[in-house]
């Protein structure tokens, strides 16, 4: 096998990262409901999404009602992230979504959450996301990464998503 103890990359020192603005996600979310404590791993809670819209420069739709969202919330105050819905584009093409991430929240701010909206400063919300979109015009969307900021109000999700360049 091949000492790599003295090799070091040669183009990764120079490839700092790049963000591009893909689009926006309002999604209307219905109450949450609490399954329960996972066996110590946290409380598993089940949101459906009741719709939204998806705005950006290239595309443009509605959120389909019907997806779920799953989060976990961790003893240790961290919700870790899993949602799955899909959105129709205004030309009629449909888009599955899958987002993972983490959502953290200063105790004192968790149940504000649910009464009105926390500035997302106070708080961390970010995702990572992948897209299932049909071969033609959308599917640029299942050849990047893709990272997500989020921002929670009481009834409401506002992500954003960046390609990753």
């Amino acid at each position: 096998m091949k000492d790599l103890t003295n090799e070091e990359p040669v183009w990764l020192p120079t490839m700092t990262p790049q963000f591009e603005f893909a689009f926006a996600t309002k999604v209307t979310v219905n109450p949450a409901r609490n399954i329960g404590n996972l066996h110590g791993s946290g409380d598993r809670l089940i949101m459906t999404v009741g719709g939204g819209v998806v705005e950006g420069p290239d595309i443009r739709g509605e959120i389909l009602p019907g997806g779920t969202e799953w989060p976990l919330v961790r003893p240790d105050g961290v919700d870790s992230i899993d949602a799955r819905y899909s959105f129709e584009t205004d030309d009629g093409v449909l888009v599955n979504i899958r987002n993972t991430g983490y959502r953290v929240i200063p105790p004192e701010l968790r149940a504000q959450m649910k009464e009105r909206t926390i500035d997302a400063g106070d708080y961390y919300f970010r995702t990572y996301s992948v897209f299932e979109a049909p071969v033609g015009k959308y599917d640029w969307l299942t050849r990047h990464v893709f990272v997500g900021f989020g921002e929670r109000h009481p009834d409401t999700l506002h992500l954003w998503y960046y390609k990753v360049l």
